[in-house]
């Protein structure tokens, strides 16, 4: 996980121009609104100016020199100028709230559309945390920097010049002295900004690292209490929490610092203008509302450079973030269609696994030279010890994943010719930690096929052997199940499961673990279904108990990734091999289970008990 903090750090120390301009490429379809919001703040900019000339006249003219026609004129034009101004404030805001949201919602769609296109190994190799981070936190970030962003510079660019250009009308030689002072308060702007901004870099690394951080401990929070790992999550968490708090507070003390200089840099900016200009004022070069109007034309001017200070550091967070984004949206799925794929109605066929090479690691091969043939219809079940490649042969059968090297083919034909649509949605997958979608049981099991009518859905449950459960809760399929199920037990969650899948109508069945974590009964509920299920469809079924793949066909042996042994659950107890081994071992389990019941019924320690009446044996 840390690649990826350590990679947001490295993007956040670089300003590439590549990427600002495609950033500021997602304005391109939405001009219009840019457009009217640039004009908008151009309006508003050139008419604060405007406010301070109308106060000079108001002055000079009305009051110092007591005309009231030029005094009535200049109200008029100051009253103008207000509703002219406040509605070209409302018009910017107004265009660039809109603007923002719709950038937002394009790049959040687009992310989450290739997200759905990506392959497993993405997520495999990357933390939820960081993959919600780009999708909410970046997108976000990106979208202020193309609306407010650039509004602020539009802005602060303006007023700059149009405060020059008028202190320019007023008095060239003040002006002079103003502008003079402008690259000393852009030297102090840029050597706080960096400084602030080295802050938060950290403060965005340690960001990232608390989401994760959340993200895993409320996800594992069942294991975190039977581990009673509370204490020690907690002090983990303190320390990333205290790093941030120093860095922000770092950060903030510095922004604090950075406010009072400006003010002192405009001050003397002011002080050389009352001062040179009350000189000017004896030989009549300068009137009392010039100065004036000088004072408000420096505020003017200085408040723009802050804010083009502050906007090039949030550019520099906003490019990082844009960075992120699109090297999301330029990660290719691995396992994507061919040129020439084709769709299909069914994939109905024999299967065949041909000299088949397999790795997520170069360094640690899963399958080598795997070869399998699979008659269509055939109910073939999968056993062996942890890791040594059940998974991933059904993986690479679900086009999960794709041969490194060999082909699978189906009905004769390469998989890799077919759409992945025609295959994955032929599939019917039941897994060992079924995951249910907020909502409802109908619509959990309906998601199997959208458009299946509820006597449909409920006929699902029925072969599933989920619906007596199902109408005996209070709102029946309209029961809301709560995000990833968790409002139901592990066995109905799994029932469910195996619905949706009884409604898809699978060509081909697969089912990875699904019986190791509920109960005898449930169990024999969930066989009953997958009974039905598999009728005329080629069946894949990976257990650990043994008693859910007797009735298969044939039942393979796998071990690092080889078929150590093949064939029927009689046949392989007759060869008293690997299998037999690890039957006998269940049996033997079982048998201890059953006994610890009993003796605990009795009022005995299961253990010792079970010793002592097995001594001699």
């Amino acid at each position: 996980m840390s690649e990826y903090f350590d990679e947001e750090e490295e993007k956040q120390t670089q300003l590439s121009p590549q990427t600002l301009r495609r950033i500021l490429a997602q304005t391109k379809p939405h001009w219009k609104w840019v457009a009217g919001f640039m004009a908008s703040a151009a309006v508003v900019s050139v008419l604060d100016s405007v406010f301070a000339y109308l106060r000079k006249m108001i002055v000079d003219d009305a009051i110092l020199g007591g005309n009231q026609a030029v005094f009535a004129q200049a109200l008029l034009l100051y009253g103008g100028t207000i509703l002219a101004q406040a509605v070209g404030v409302f018009a910017f805001i107004y265009l660039v709230g809109i603007l923002g949201q719709r950038i937002e919602y394009d790049l959040r769609c687009a992310m989450f559309d290739h997200l759905q296109e990506l392959s497993f190994d993405y997520f495999n190799r990357r933390p939820v945390g960081w993959i919600m981070a780009r999708v909410t936190s970046d997108s976000e970030r990106v979208a202020h920097l193309v609306t407010w962003g650039l509004l602020d510079v539009t802005w602060g660019l303006l007023n700059i010049a149009t405060a020059a250009v008028f202190m320019y009308i007023i008095n060239w030689r003040l002006a002079l002295i103003v502008l003079l002072m402008l690259p000393i308060l852009l030297v102090v702007a840029s050597q706080f900004q960096k400084r602030i901004l080295s802050e938060y870099r950290r403060v965005r690394r340690l960001n990232s690292r608390i989401t994760a951080a959340y993200n895993e401990n409320i996800i594992g929070v069942r294991v975190v209490k039977a581990l009673c790992r509370e204490e020690e999550n907690l002090r983990e968490f303190s320390e990333l929490s205290g790093a941030m708090y120093r860095s922000s507070y770092r950060a903030a003390w510095l922004s604090a610092l950075f406010l009072p200089t400006v003010q002192i840099i405009s001050a003397l900016g002011a002080a050389s203008v009352i001062g040179y200009g009350g000189w000017q004022t004896q030989w009549g070069t300068i009137t009392i509302g010039g100065i004036q109007a000088f004072l408000s034309y420096i505020g003017f001017m200085m408040w723009p450079i802050q804010d083009l200070a502050r906007v090039y550091a949030e550019l520099q967070h906003a490019v990082a973030s844009g960075e992120r984004i699109f090297s999301l949206l330029d990660t290719p799925p691995t396992v994507a269609d061919k040129p020439g794929a084709v769709e299909v109605d069914n994939i109905r066929g024999d299967i065949s696994f041909e000299h088949v090479y397999f790795d997520y690691d170069p360094e640690t091969p899963v399958l080598e030279d795997f070869n399998l043939y699979v008659k269509q219809g055939e109910a073939i079940a999968l056993v062996g010890p942890t890791g040594g490649g059940k998974t991933t042969i059904v993986n690479l059968l679900c086009r999960f994943y794709e041969p490194c090297q060999g082909v699978i083919r189906i009905a004769g034909r390469d998989y890799t010719t077919l759409t992945l649509h025609s295959i994955q949605s032929r599939i019917g997958v039941v897994l060992q930690t079924p995951h249910l979608f907020s909502g409802t049981i109908r619509e959990n099991i309906r998601y199997g096929r959208l458009g299946a009518t509820d006597a449909e859905v409920e006929e699902a449950a029925r072969i599933a052997g989920a619906h007596d459960f199902i109408v005996k809760l209070a709102h029946g399929y309209d029961t809301e199940v709560g995000e990833g199920g968790q409002l139901l037990s592990v066995g109905q969650k799994q029932l469910i499961s195996l619905a949706r899948a009884v409604l898809a109508q699978p060509d081909i069945f697969v089912m990875d673990e699904a019986t190791s974590s509920v109960d005898t009964l449930t169990e024999a509920y969930i066989q009953r279904g997958m009974e039905a299920l598999m009728k005329g469809r080629t069946s894949f079924i990976i257990a650990h108990r043994l008693s859910t793949v007797k009735r298969a066909d044939r039942i393979l042996f796998i071990d690092h990734g080889r078929i150590v042994e093949a064939g029927s659950h009689a046949a392989l107890l007759r060869a008293r091999g690997r299998y037999y081994q690890l039957y006998v071992q269940q049996f033997q389990r079982e048998l201890e289970r059953q006994q610890d019941y009993f003796l605990a019924a009795e009022g005995l320690h299961p253990t010792t008990e079970r010793t002592e009446s097995t001594e001699g044996i």
